[in-house]
């Protein structure tokens, strides 16, 4: 993580002292080893009770500054469990869950499982939430902005843009607090209930806006049918989760040339990536 920039750096030089202060708050004990996403460090822990959890420290940003809300607010219901919180120091601690996730079961199964949450998860959001439609407007417009050469099909771009300014103008875009970021790997197995929901980003948005991360993610399995694969999941979601078929297909399509967006404004975009977001977004409207 370090290696990303000096913030990140920072924040990993300054991550053992605030790891050790936040055991001695809180009287926990490591039990077992470290592990890590991309922003976070998650510590097995006991606490003065001897009960098992784990202490979450996640690096400072606009995504996870209400993760504690999100959780807060879904009290264990289809969620990991949150049992204390320091959101200036961006630190949790959660409910120990088991490390088997939703790559375990079959895709279609696993999408109807994340579907089965969904209407657990999204219940109205809470004032503090940012809504969806502020970074959808942003993106949006970044996307308007590209120029004809940018190796993206034009009618693709101005397919997204014309969608993307229609949800920021509509409020049925706001109002229901989503996970953000419901994918395969963000759903563990766990004692009280079978899967519950890990790691939110939460906004206040749209549910349909959350089908989007089931069609990109477990991508090598497609292999042989992309279409079909990609028309399956799509399907399997938004039937089980009983989500309006079209609005669901524009906010994909929405998504996936955001994504476009951001790999060409990185500076570097990797073609292998921007054909996939263009595949995904074309297999859900054929």
């Amino acid at each position: 993580m370090a290696t990303r920039g000096p913030g990140w750096a920072a924040w990993v030089d300054a991550l053992p002292r605030l790891v050790r202060d936040l055991l001695d708050e809180w009287s926990l004990t490591p039990d077992g080893d470290p592990t890590h996403g991309e922003c976070a460090l998650v510590v097995p822990v006991l606490d003065a009770d001897g009960q098992r959890a784990v202490l979450k420290v996640h690096r400072p940003d606009d995504e996870s500054e209400h993760e504690h809300l999100a959780l807060q607010h879904w009290h264990g219901r289809g969620a990991v469990q949150l049992l204390r919180a320091d959101p200036r120091r961006y630190a949790l601690l959660l409910e120990r869950l088991h490390p088997t996730d939703l790559s375990e079961l079959w895709d279609l199964e696993a999408c109807e499982v994340v579907a089965g949450l969904y209407g657990r998860l999204h219940v109205p959001a809470p004032p503090q939430l940012r809504p969806l439609t502020s970074y959808v407007a942003r993106w949006t417009e970044g996307l308007a902005a590209l120029p004809r050469d940018a190796g993206v099909p034009h009618r693709m771009v101005e397919q997204a843009v014309s969608l993307g300014r229609s949800f920021v103008d509509d409020a049925a875009s706001v109002g229901t607090m989503i996970h953000g970021d419901l994918h395969y790997e963000n759903v563990l197995a766990a004692d009280r209930e079978p899967w519950l929901a890990i790691d939110p980003k939460p906004v206040s948005g749209d549910p349909h806006y959350e089908v989007a991360p089931l069609l990109w993610n477990r991508w090598d399995e497609l292999a042989g049918d992309v279409r079909g694969g990609v028309r399956r999941r799509f399907h399997a979601t938004i039937d089980a989760a009983g989500l309006d078929e079209d609005r669901a297909r524009d906010w994909v399509v929405v998504r996936m040339l955001h994504r476009v967006l951001w790999e060409i404004e990185d500076g570097d975009p990797d073609p292998v990536s921007i054909t996939t977001m263009l595949t995904i977004a074309k297999a859900v409207q054929d």
